[in-house]
């Protein structure tokens, strides 16, 4: 098993590095030592936060002494990593309608696609949640079909709506507020990954699993009256 690169990121965060590629098997890494940190955190300890192909660890340096950490890291990382519990599969509706996938037609044109088969692809495929980033409930996803790996826009495009389903760059995301983005829309979810007036803000975690269902327009609005008014709208089932 190959030993993490240990990086410091100024005075008090160290990240662990296992890889350079979004790939599951670096993903369970990341997510074993993030476990094993929080099943067994020394004093000191602040935070960690899960990406891609890293972990990074926030403590306190006049707790917790960096060397001391960066062994504790190593110790656990070179454990065989058991199977990560509580794992979920989500299913999320979409409507892939014009007024719903701005951008779609655009991923079409530059994939040679139909809209009907840019559609297809998309809801067709199975993504794992890397990470959460960038804004509260913003989830990075893998899994993205490589005939839809578009390159990102090389200007952004005006604010997308609550809760779109992006793709650019070979990756796909789920963004929840409202904001420029060099990504391209090609859904929207009546649901919502950030919802902090739930008793669980954040339903999908790092590690879960997502599809999406296509919807018409008229039970997208339906849901998402659901939604707003507290209600989850996804299915879930637990992985096997």
């Amino acid at each position: 098993m190959e030993t993490p690169r240990l990086l410091d990121a100024g005075e008090a965060a160290l990240v662990a590095e296992f890889g350079t590629t979004v790939d599951p098997a670096i993903h369970d890494r990341v997510l074993a030592l993030d476990d094993a940190l929080r099943a067994e955190p020394p004093a000191g300890l602040r935070e960690t936060v899960p990406t891609y192909r890293s972990l990074m660890i926030h403590y306190d340096p006049l707790v917790l002494d960096r060397d001391a950490l960066a062994e504790r890291i190593l110790s656990l990382a070179a454990r065989p990593g058991a199977a990560r519990a509580g794992a979920a599969i989500w299913t999320l509706p979409c409507c892939y309608d014009p007024a719903f996938a701005e951008d779609i037609a655009a991923v079409a044109e530059a994939t040679g696609l139909t809209v009907e088969r840019v559609a297809a692809l998309h809801a067709g495929a199975e993504y794992r949640v890397y990470m959460y980033g960038f804004a509260p409930g913003f989830a990075y996803l893998g899994g993205l079909p490589s005939a839809l790996a578009v390159s990102r826009r090389a200007t952004p495009r005006p604010p997308h709506p609550e809760n779109a389903l992006l793709i650019g760059g070979g990756l796909a995301a789920v963004g929840t507020f409202p904001m420029p983005t060099g990504w391209y829309v090609v859904g929207r979810t009546p649901e919502r990954l950030y919802a902090p007036h739930r008793p669980d803000p954040f339903p999908v975690a790092v590690g879960d699993t997502l599809r999406f269902d296509p919807i018409d327009a008229a039970t997208f609005a339906a849901l998402e009256r659901r939604a707003a008014s507290g209600e989850v709208v996804a299915h879930r089932q637990e992985a096997a």
